[in-house]
């Protein structure tokens, strides 16, 4: 897996327009658009957002690796000017994106990190903005990565989540984006209501909006 890469989720909500087409012609444009969104990008996934959430219908999750200066611009660059015909149809809700990076926290890859370029797709997806508050940051070392310790153990008892972590300082509002893949969406709500009872959750200052999406090939998405 890449060391570096550029991952952007992206919602959509569909148009009063597309709405306005017949069936036929509404399965043409949702043709359209997993084309062109397929074409973006090293690795393309696609997700159903609505009725999880009324604000948006897809999700678009899009991956490539970012080791190399330009990369970034010139994919951003593609990305609006393929997506600007598709406007009539399908109106951007939320862009979320960052870079990976190596932990400050924990040593080496694991079985639970995301890969986006291999291997299958969870039913669900669940990913939102994050940032922690200032007393967080001028802690010491030490005192964050016990903090963090509790966190990361309690992650693992949960072996079937599988968690991908995005950087976005001065990118966006947030600092980091956190995603992750499941099969049972119980079994994960629990891990988060577990995880508000560690020590390090009073130093989170926002983790909202959450988006819950559920994975369609590309032939579900255009057949729906």
């Amino acid at each position: 897996m890449a060391e570096q890469q550029l991952n952007l989720y992206a919602t959509y909500k569909y148009t009063d327009a597309y709405f306005g087409l017949d069936a036929a012609k509404r399965t043409s444009v949702r043709e359209k658009i997993a084309k062109t969104v397929t074409g973006l990008a090293q690795a393309t996934h696609l997700y159903s957002v609505f009725p999880a959430r009324c604000e948006g219908d897809f999700l678009v999750w899009s991956a490539l690796v970012a080791e190399e200066d330009g990369v970034a611009g010139e994919f951003l660059t593609k990305y609006q000017e393929q997506m600007e015909d598709l406007r009539a149809y399908a109106q951007p809700v939320e862009s979320l994106w960052g870079f990976t990076r190596p932990s400050m926290y924990a040593r080496g890859k694991t079985e639970q990190d995301i890969d986006p370029f291999e291997g299958d797709r969870r039913t669900y997806f669940v990913i939102y903005p994050f940032s922690k508050t200032k007393d967080w940051y001028v802690m010491s070392m030490d005192a964050r990565q016990g903090m963090m310790n509790e966190h990361i153990k309690k992650g693992k008892e949960y072996p079937d989540v599988r968690q991908l972590l995005l950087y976005s300082f001065g990118l966006q509002d947030h600092e980091f984006v956190v995603s992750y893949e499941m099969d049972e969406l119980v079994m994960f709500s629990k891990l988060v209501q577990e995880l508000r009872a560690t020590q390090g959750r009073l130093y989170t200052l926002l983790d909202t909006p959450i988006i819950t999406a559920v994975h369609r090939t590309v032939d579900q998405f255009v057949r729906k």
